[in-house]
């Protein structure tokens, strides 16, 4: 094989072979391709796109490149869920455990934070104790005993998609539906689940910022997830309003608690409900217990306390709260009409909740709590945002931030919570 061959092929628009796509991923991540060779194929592509045929072959080339788990002997069937990221998007929080309740195992491998989107592993790091790496052997054994888990993934998974990764991260070669894809999926089929639903955001505070680039990036996903042999579907769901009324770590923790409590926010409950119905679906688990009866009849937050202390936390021990909080206040009154997910995410990171690099440290207890959403009323002087910090000097560029962010009697339309179903 040649590189450079590879490289003019897909520059010119023509369609690569299994052959030379296995080559490449495989002979990028032993260091036989040099970096700025994979950033030109990587841009070509950009360019030019992949077939389905295509994106499905590079997507197993970076699956064979490390380890798979497979789960396949445990007693009950797997199901798995994946988000695109968002604000305030806390729904593994309180789904693992729900699924687990309903009778599936749900091996749910997360990731941190990283700019305005929240990461659930930061998230669950700030109850005491809990972990996020566990080995293979402890993570069998606690989907064995629990039914659920949400953990690091080992640096054995798909190690070509992390090297890629930070390749694109560098050149401009991010924004590319077959690469997003492959690299989503690269990860998650290596987990071994036997169904997966996906949760593609849709809105300012999502990667895709409209509905049609949404639909084709989970169309993608679906259809790598059916050529792999996985029982894959996935929702469009709304991000151009936060999640739920908490963004930041241990305030989304709070909240998850509330909805495993059998209350918490009407849109954080429902979308747990009807995701958590979609992978017992998937899972081919007719008969289960309904999610809704799991999170009314204590049983969600039973398997989330067993969740916990399996990864070493204390499910009673109180959460961090930031040092300082401020309030702003609603200049006028009336409806409030639009709350903007990314400037509420970028307040939140200001203030501390989430990180500029990989390597930076989190607030735990850092974040914006919402005391009114969309289509709410609202009065003038009552507060509209409670911001908390543990650094003071971070409060008015985080307030800069939110003075934009939302409309009061505007005529702001709202996505509806489900948008699509793709399957």
């Amino acid at each position: 094989m040649d590189v450079i061959d590879i490289i003019v092929t897909k520059r010119d628009g023509g369609e690569l072979t299994p052959g030379q796509i296995d080559w490449v991923i495989d002979a990028y991540t032993h260091g036989a391709i040099a970096e700025e060779q994979m950033a030109a194929l990587n841009m070509a592509i950009v360019w030019r796109g992949m077939t389905r045929a295509e994106v499905s072959r590079w997507t197993e080339a970076m699956l064979c490149s490390g380890e798979r788990l497979d789960f396949t002997d445990l007693p009950r069937s797997t199901t798995d869920k994946h988000s695109t990221g968002g604000v305030g998007d806390k729904i593994t929080l309180p789904l693992t455990p729900t699924v687990a309740a309903c009778g599936a195992a749900v091996p749910q491998l997360s990731g941190r934070g990283l700019g305005h989107t929240g990461g659930t592993l930061d998230k669950l790091e700030s109850i005491p104790g809990w972990r996020a790496e566990l080995s293979p052997v402890e993570m069998r054994r606690t989907l064995t005993e629990v039914g659920g888990v949400i953990c690091a993934a080992g640096t054995g998974l798909a190690p070509a998609d992390r090297k890629l990764y930070a390749l694109r991260d560098v050149t401009g070669t991010v924004e590319s539906i077959p690469l997003i894809a492959s690299s989503i999926m690269s990860k998650k089929l290596a987990e071994g689940t036997g169904a997966l639903v996906l949760d593609v955001k849709v809105g300012s505070g999502a990667f895709m910022k409209d509905t049609a680039s949404a639909r084709e990036l989970a169309r993608t996903m679906v259809d790598i997830g059916t050529d792999n042999g996985v029982r894959t579907v996935a929702l469009l769901t709304a991000m151009d309003t936060p999640l739920g009324k908490q963004i930041g770590n241990a305030l989304e923790v709070a909240e998850a608690l509330e909805v495993l409590s059998g209350g918490g926010p009407e849109d954080i409950v429902e979308l747990t409900v009807r995701l958590a119905r979609e992978m017992l679906a998937a899972a081919d688990l007719p008969d289960a217990k309904d999610p809704g009866e799991a999170l009314r009849d204590g049983s969600a937050m039973d398997a989330w306390r067993r969740m916990v202390r399996a990864q070493g936390g204390d499910p009673d021990a109180p959460l961090p709260v930031a040092a300082e909080q401020r309030e702003i206040l609603a200049p006028t009154s009336g409806t409030l009409t639009r709350l903007d997910a990314y400037a509420v995410g970028m307040a939140a990171w200001r203030l501390g909740a989430g990180r500029a690099r990989k390597e930076d440290r989190v607030s735990a207890g850092a974040g914006v709590t919402l005391h009114a959403k969309p289509g709410e009323q609202v009065r003038v002087g009552q507060p509209l945002f409670t911001l908390h910090t543990d650094d003071p000097d971070r409060f008015e560029r985080a307030a800069e931030t939110l003075a934009d962010a939302f409309d009061i009697n505007g005529d702001g339309e709202r996505l509806p919570l489900v948008i699509d179903r793709i399957c």
